[in-house]
């Protein structure tokens, strides 16, 4: 069996790497890491929590030993799809690198560009960034690639998803021909297909599994769910949520909950918190210290449950999840796989639980046929989560008030109804007398304009049919009269 001293590791990164308690290394890392230390171009495929981290970090921090780096021109470049990424592959790095005198950066949004400016202008050996920062920085005439050395695409298929093929483009154009590049990703789409033929220039490939698969030591399972009714289906499906997640009992310690949109993250959250729960929730319009927070206090388990968008979906590290439950099901079917890969790491075992309502089941056939299996059918637990009450549901079945205001005539109905024998006469009556007689008031007073014309038909007295009482005498004469005449 291959151990990490056998890897020709510089003797500092053994240490380090000694002290974390590894000392056999996982497949895709004794994969990568040899040709990596060769200086060839590496593209390496492997299901998430398998540490494709590690496999581009140890050997890098190795090929850096030697030189030293430039004011603003970078020896190295990490490129990652979002801030919690780049901030773990720094993390990585930090506890890899602790024996060298290696320096880094991390460029991601949230932060203060005039602290990362002071970073840069010292000269940093490892560049760790999301793509939209770094393009601010080279805009503004702050940063030089022109001393890249080697450069990494860390979740490579996250990338393109995410519509980073432009600026990924662009970053590559102002870094040297001569570079090492290491990609490295879950799943081979056929953009990265184009993207590492024009890129990469006779790469090791390393496939440690067929691309998108799951891992085995995940247990699957999803239920198919129908509301009551349309209006009531939200609501249902977060009590379906409660119900599994009191199923599993004390097995799950921790949890990570999936939603496709922003709005379901905190919706879903706060709905928990409500009833006893204890969750909190991350994505992406959030305040990256916020953010960072929400993620410390879940690694540390001081947070039970972490309701996610899909940022959290891709590369996070968090070890000790014990279960992964998608809301929804994934709108592009590569996301279930890095969705579910935060669950069952590093040997661990792991449950990943997808609720599916009828307009889903078109993504849940994508899901199977990308990872080429079907996924088991659950039936809904039963629990006191249907007794629960439900009064956030209840608040939401309310009508909605309006900005009019109710006519003071709408309220007496109702006394109207208790005594209609009485009230109805009383109200014709009454009526009767306050109104005014048409004979009484001259006729231009009630003719307003074209508003009257209603009114003088009504008053011209009975209404006439023909010529009238009196018509002029020739009618009435014969025809030979009138020639006589």
């Amino acid at each position: 069996m291959t151990k990490f001293t056998d890897l020709n590791l510089a003797p500092k990164v053994l240490k380090a790497v000694e002290e974390t308690g590894y000392d056999t290394p996982t497949p895709i890392q004794a994969g990568a890491i040899a040709p990596a230390l060769e200086g060839r171009d590496v593209l390496g495929i492997a299901q998430t929590g398998t540490g494709k981290t590690a496999a581009f970090t140890l050997p890098m921090i190795t090929l850096l030993g030697r030189g030293r780096a430039r004011a603003r021109m970078p020896r190295s470049l990490v490129l990652a799809p979002t801030r919690e990424l780049a901030a773990q592959v720094a993390e990585n790095f930090d506890a890899y690198a602790k024996y060298t005198k290696l320096s880094r950066a991390l460029l991601i949004g949230g932060t203060s560009f005039k602290d990362q400016d002071k970073i840069i202008d010292k000269g940093v050996d490892v560049l760790i960034a999301t793509p939209g920062r770094l393009l601010d920085h080279l805009e503004r005439g702050k940063l030089i690639l022109t001393d890249v050395k080697i450069m990494v695409v860390d979740e490579a298929d996250r990338m393109l998803d995410m519509g980073f093929i432009p600026d990924i483009e662009e970053i590559f154009k102002r870094t040297p021909f001569t570079r090492q590049t290491l990609f490295f990703s879950a799943t081979m789409a056929p953009e990265i297909e184009r993207i590492t033929n024009t890129f990469l220039s006779n790469p090791a490939k390393v496939e440690v599994a067929r691309a998108a698969t799951t891992n085995t030591n995940i247990k699957q399972g999803v239920v198919m769910f129908k509301g009551s009714a349309k209006p009531k289906e939200p609501s249902e499906k977060r009590a379906l949520l409660r119900k599994l997640i009191d199923a599993e009992g004390e097995a799950c310690s921790n949890a990570i909950i999936f939603c496709n949109r922003k709005s379901d993250v905190d919706i879903v959250a706060k709905s928990l918190n409500k009833y006893g729960y204890n969750a909190a929730p991350i994505h992406g319009d959030l305040d990256q210290s916020h953010r960072t927070k929400t993620l410390d206090k879940f690694r540390e388990n001081e947070l039970r449950i972490l309701v996610a968008s899909d940022v959290a979906a891709r590369g996070l590290d968090i070890p000790a999840v014990t279960h992964v439950f998608n809301f929804d099901v994934p709108s592009h079917a590569e996301d279930y796989v890095h969705r579910i890969g935060r669950t069952g790491r590093a040997g661990r075992t792991g449950t990943a639980i997808m609720i599916c309502v009828p307009r889903d089941e078109k993504n849940l056939e994508d899901v199977e046929r990308l990872v080429k299996e079907t996924i088991p059918r659950l039936d809904a637990p039963k629990g006191k989560a249907d007794d629960a009450p439900a009064e956030a549901e209840k608040a939401q079945e309310k009508p909605k008030r309006t900005r009019s205001r109710r006519k003071k005539d709408d309220a007496p109905e109702a006394k109207v109804e208790e005594k209609p024998d009485q009230a109805a006469p009383q109200d014709a009556a009454s009526k009767a007398e306050d109104k005014p007689k048409r004979d009484d008031k001259p006729k231009q007073e009630r003719t307003r304009g074209g508003r009257g014309r209603g009114n003088d038909r009504r008053d011209n007295g009975p209404k006439v049919v023909g010529m009238g009482d009196e018509p002029p005498a020739f009618i009435a004469m014969s025809f030979a009269e009138r020639a006589k005449g």
